[in-house]
């Protein structure tokens, strides 16, 4: 390869880097989701100590392969919870790297995509970028009002993810992105439900508190009840979050956050399973409805995508009430890797201009 032919993409997750590298044509080169062991992370009492070990790891990770650092034009890290922005592909600044170290909006595995693409990059004086972090905030105001007025609703949303399917089924159904409209379902451990006009997405369920319950999560409850349940002296603080983030959903009826089990206990007869993934399918079906009025009906297509768009009930379950709407076009699984090499080969292809993070948040 000649130099400057790669993009290196890096995914922090918590107990691994996936670490990827792409040429310009978004052909994958080679991938690797490269594993830390518990007692290595838990070493650091913060996120950000982690930068110099995943660092090494990551140049060792090339220098195993025999990549040398000139040889790459960009590295995009993925992006984490910075402040509200505008999606996008974003190139690596120091407010952006000081709001990622503290967690703006939490400690998350993904605040280290930028700072390492950063520290990678510095070494050879070459762009370091992120692209539609979960950050990703393009509501309209009218979306924000939740009725209570000490709360507002908030933009944390699967858009790395969302964004991309949505430029793919564009491309499938000779659509411009600029003038197209799309329900997408990213239905992951989490389920994030976007109406996506032109490209912007108008409003989100956050997946960790509101729309339909996922694998391993509550999603909206009735309010009245979890507030009993609050001041019952069962749970304290932490206790009642577990319960509606990690053991709710799929996991809190059933057992297990596998839809590929929920299958083997239905085809196996289980009636409770089977009234279990309806529900999930039906309150999918809901919100995808709901979110179609603010698109106020004109739907190109309802994108179906993250791991459990493979389970064909349940994709069967859902066209059957949501099909009068638009149709369905399916994107299973979630290719984040090349989704964030793409962000970066747009903008080196200057078919997409990188945003600067402190001219497109407020400070």
């Amino acid at each position: 390869m000649s130099k400057k032919s790669y993009i290196l993409a890096i995914n922090p997750g918590s107990t691994s880097t996936k670490v990827a590298l792409f040429n310009k044509k978004e052909e994958c080169i080679v991938s690797e989701n490269v594993l830390h062991s518990a007692e290595e992370v838990g070493k650091y009492e913060k996120i950000y100590d982690q930068k110099d070990m995943r660092t090494t790891v990551i140049m060792k990770w090339l220098k195993d392969r025999g990549v040398s650092l000139n040889e790459i034009a960009a590295v995009v890290g993925r992006g984490g919870l910075l402040r509200p922005m505008p999606g996008g592909t974003y190139n690596v600044t120091p407010k952006m790297i000081e709001d990622l170290r503290i967690g703006y909006q939490g400690e998350h595995a993904s605040n280290l995509g930028g700072i390492i693409a950063n520290e990678i990059a510095n070494k050879v004086d070459i762009p370091a970028m992120i692209v539609d972090p979960v950050a990703v905030d393009e509501m309209d105001d009218v979306a924000r009002i939740s009725g209570i007025p000490e709360l507002n609703r908030v933009s944390l949303v699967h858009a790395l993810n969302i964004k991309a399917v949505t430029r793919r089924v564009c491309k499938k159904m000779g659509l411009e992105l600029e003038n197209s409209s799309f329900v997408v379902a990213h239905l992951g451990g989490g389920i994030s439900i976007s109406p996506i006009f032109n490209g912007r997405i108008l409003d989100v369920n956050n997946a960790n508190e509101m729309g339909p319950f996922s694998p391993e999560r509550a999603g909206g409850l009735p309010a009245g009840d979890i507030v009993k349940l609050a001041f019952s002296g069962k749970y304290d603080y932490k206790g009642l979050k577990k319960r509606i983030i990690g053991k709710a959903g799929l996991v809190g009826y059933l057992g297990t956050n596998d839809g590929r089990e929920v299958d083997k206990l239905i085809e196996n007869g289980d009636e409770k399973a089977e009234l279990i993934f309806k529900a999930m399918a039906y309150q999918i079906s809901k919100e995808i409805a709901g979110m179609s009025i603010a698109l106020k009906g004109k739907v190109d297509a309802i994108i179906l995508t993250g791991g459990l768009a493979y389970n064909e009930r349940l994709q069967n379950w859902i066209k059957e009430r949501v099909e009068f709407i638009a149709p369905l076009e399916l994107v299973p699984g979630e290719d984040e890797m090349l989704a964030l090499a793409q962000g970066a080969i747009r903008v080196i292809k200057e078919e997409e201009k990188a945003k600067i993070y402190e001219n497109e948040v407020q400070m």
